[in-house]
């Protein structure tokens, strides 16, 4: 795990101001709402906490990612830190939570399916879980593909969500919502030019 974390510190150093900032900061409003106050959050991929920090107020959170230099910058905001791999098991007892926050995470992923299981075990009856992914099938991604590029440049997602997908991934919850955020012509056509699939989805009681 500890190269895992490296990898993606580095990976951060280079391609993110260190993940320091929201990417796509138009998400923030959506997951303070669906979270409230009140709550036990985990925060899946928190990393430094830059998203986290916004929806920290009234909450006691804790902060999952593999990379330990991170999670340090995120212990001095108040969030509980966690090293540990999404990929595995969640290191947490059943129902422990009442909001789970998956934040630029699915897409990184091997076997988002199986984050998405745990997620559902650790969440109570009732509980929420917020997320977002890229809208991989943006007008710009298309473009790329037809000039002969990856639609994604980022050499750490795995995956790509259309709607569709995430209705699919998030198909034993109730109350599944998805929205379009993100973009300078997002106005235009949410589907087609948005940055970002923000979606959010209740367990069952």
């Amino acid at each position: 795990m500890s190269d895992l974390g490296e990898r993606y510190g580095e990976h951060h150093r280079e391609r993110r101001d260190e993940g320091d900032f929201v990417f796509v900061p138009e998400r923030i409003p959506y997951f303070v709402e669906a979270i409230g106050r009140g709550k036990r959050v985990l925060d899946l991929g928190c990393r430094s906490g830059a998203l986290t920090r916004h929806f920290l107020e009234g909450n006691a959170v804790v902060g999952l990612d593999v990379d330990a230099a991170a999670l340090e910058k995120a212990r001095t905001l108040g969030i509980e830190p966690m090293q540990a791999n999404v990929e595995e098991p969640l290191p947490f007892e059943d129902a422990r939570f009442d909001a789970v926050v998956a934040g630029e995470l699915f897409e990184h992923l091997q076997f988002p399916d199986a984050l998405v299981d745990e997620i559902e075990r650790v969440l109570r009856p009732g509980g929420v879980i917020v997320g977002s992914v890229p809208n991989a099938f943006r007008v710009q991604s298309r473009l790329q593909f037809l000039r002969g590029k990856p639609p994604e440049d980022d050499p750490t997602h795995l995956r790509m969500f259309s709607p569709t997908a995430v209705q699919e991934l998030l198909r034993g919850f109730e109350d599944v919502r998805i929205d379009f955020v993100g973009g300078r012509y997002a106005r235009l056509s949410a589907r087609l030019l948005a940055r970002d699939l923000v979606f959010q989805a209740t367990r069952p009681r």
